[in-house]
């Protein structure tokens, strides 16, 4: 259905304005501040209608405090007071009606009343949401009022940014609106996201959590959907399930036998996770395909898009065991693993369908490829922060994972001078400060201690035993390797002068893993065909791609995620028009490898 507003205004029109003409054409945007188009006017002409919202968008970050401060304000409360005298703007008085806060139960008028309150007398401004939501169709009472509620909880420094963000979402969509501009695609990888989210492990999927586990029932169910979506909707020539539960689409270049390029992230979630960590990385190729389907149109080589069953390691310990198996380093011991229930990997693979002894087969052939590229989510709030929506990825982090423990002796808390102590924790929390400021002078170096447990603590005992874990990332390995180094010598040093014990085991080591120099510069290209800025950052997470980069040269796209790109977790988001420009880029990607072969 298309739901796209009537045009009432074109690029060429904006671009042909004089300052004050641009400025009344955009009346309205941001509500009640002509100072953002007046300013933005001196970059027309506009390329696109994202060159033109970016554009707007660099105005206000680069304003005052105090400007950004008065775009705030003149925000009206959420059903507040203006709704009531109904002296909001045009466009406030729609997207609060759309998002029926008109309708507002007395219970719930009460509640948002107390929360206007609540919130303006921490923060000295009104609270900002964009009301019509990720996907431009308006968010519930409830939802609102859950947002209201967790957001009085900020730190005023971010919720003012976070402020901001939210009133370019809402210029974003009453720019739409103004264009008759509908995010068709990205509606579509969006809506494909939110059903693949009704899959869920139980207990999680009980209380309205996503979980979705290698091989459960869930997993097996999204498998199965996927599987559906590439055949019925997409147009691929053939779908599969392989013998690691990997969905594999292809379709076809001009050729059957033309090498191919290769795409694809997984579907597998942590347990609590979010809907788009992975899925957005084959739902948008998706998306691609069925448009090259709906074309008739074949290019000269192939898409082999997998939908990776396994990248998180929450079922069993072997992390990226689907694409290893793509890569021909799958470890047949990891078949003997068993999970919390007792269920070895082979006996789930079994159950499952699949047939183990086909592992091997699915060890692809570089010289039948072209590259591999992945799109994913940021998981990470830098996109976020400066206002950009596309960031393209030089280098997956080397890392390196350490489990340890420091052993002392528990002693009474009050009878123990602080000189006699063999605190073990202490020694642990010394050396957190320690590796966070080791990791802080060096430039895309991150230390984490990110597990803590003191077995058998008490309030009024000296802490005898703490385990920890250690996690070292960096862009490059000698990077890693320093920090590394440098903080296992400071525990050393710590536990040697408060006369303490430690253990340390390395669980997992993983090598950096740059971005192709040709590919990166593809992704590149085709952020600038949009009319955005280029804007280069490396990846602090693990992806599918560093597996497949030990046989392809590979690169990824990131796009911004919403609550300041938190990942992992339920408010993991992303929004209808951040998705369709990651697959109008990958398009530009597909036509530049076109016009290359």
């Amino acid at each position: 259905m298309n739901t796209a507003a009537t045009p009432t205004l074109t690029l060429q029109a904006l671009n042909a304005a004089d300052r004050r003409s641009f400025v009344s054409l955009l009346d309205g945007v941001y509500e009640h501040s002509p100072w953002i188009a007046e300013r933005a006017h001196e970059q027309a002409p506009f390329k696109s209608l994202v060159h033109l919202k970016q554009a707007l968008a660099d105005v206000v970050r680069h304003a005052s405090a105090a400007e950004q401060l008065g775009l705030i304000r003149a925000h009206p409360e959420l059903a507040g007071k203006a709704m009531v005298s109904k002296s909001l703007t045009a466009e406030s008085t729609q997207e609060q009606g759309r998002a029926g806060l008109t309708d507002c139960t007395p219970e719930e008028f009460a509640r948002l009343q107390q929360l206007n309150a609540d919130y303006k007398a921490k923060f000295g401004f009104p609270f900002i949401l964009a009301v019509r939501g990720p996907r431009g169709l308006g968010l519930s009472r409830a939802e609102i009022i859950a947002t209201f509620a967790r957001r009085l909880s900020h730190h005023p420094d971010f919720e003012r940014a976070e402020c901001l963000r939210h009133i370019h979402r809402i210029a974003e969509i009453r720019l739409n609106d103004k264009f008759g501009h509908e995010p068709r695609l990205g509606n579509q990888v969006w809506d494909w996201a939110e059903q693949l989210a009704q899959y869920s492990d139980p207990p999680y999927a009980e209380r309205g959590e996503l979980t979705v586990t290698y091989l459960t029932e869930a997993h097996q169910a999204c498998a199965q959907r996927l599987l559906h979506w590439m055949k019925a909707d997409c147009g691929f020539d053939s779908v599969d399930i392989d013998a690691v539960g990997n969905v594999v689409g292809v379709y076809h270049g001009a050729s059957p036998a033309a090498p191919r390029l290769i795409t694809g992230s997984h579907f597998d979630t942590v347990r609590n996770g979010g809907k788009y960590d992975g899925r957005l990385g084959i739902l948008v190729p998706m998306a691609c395909v069925r448009e090259l389907h709906r074309q008739g149109k074949r290019l000269p080589f192939g898409l082999e898009v997998v939908g990776f069953s396994e990248e998180e390691g929450q079922r069993y310990k072997a992390t990226f065991l689907s694409s290893s198996a793509l890569t021909g380093t799958f470890d047949p011991s990891w078949l003997d693993q068993a999970d919390a229930q007792g269920i070895t990997m082979r006996q789930a693979m079994e159950q499952a369908g699949l047939c183990v002894d086909d592992i091997p087969k699915l060890q692809r052939q570089p010289s039948n490829y072209l590259g591999f590229v992945e799109v994913h989510i940021e998981q990470g709030p830098v996109l976020n922060e400066i206002d950009l929506p596309l960031g393209v990825v030089t280098s997956i982090n080397g890392s390196v994972r350490y489990l340890g423990e420091v052993v002392g002796m528990a002693s009474h808390a009050g009878t123990t001078p602080m000189g006699r102590r063999r605190d073990a924790a202490a020694a642990v929390a010394e050396l957190m400060v320690f590796a966070e400021g080791r990791a802080a002078q060096v430039p895309d170096v991150v230390a984490t201690v990110g597990l803590l447990e003191v077995p058998s603590g008490s309030i009024n005992v000296v802490p005898g035993r703490c385990r920890f874990s250690l996690d070292i990332r960096a862009t490059t390995d000698d990077a890693r390797d320093a920090c590394e180094a440098d903080i296992v010598a400071e525990l050393r040093a710590i536990c040697e002068r408060r006369r303490l014990h430690h253990t340390l085991e390395r669980t997992m080591r993983a090598a950096a893993a740059p971005s192709h120099p040709q590919w990166q510069q593809r992704w590149e290209r085709a952020v600038e065909r949009l009319g955005l800025p280029v804007f280069r950052m490396p990846s602090g997470a693990g992806h599918d791609a560093m597996k497949m980069h030990d046989i392809l040269p590979q690169a990824m796209l990131f796009v911004r995620g919403l609550n300041s790109g938190i990942s992992h977790n339920p408010l993991e988001s992303s929004t209808n028009d951040d998705i369709e420009l990651s697959v109008q880029a990958f398009q530009h990607l597909l036509n530049q490898l076109e016009s290359e072969t």
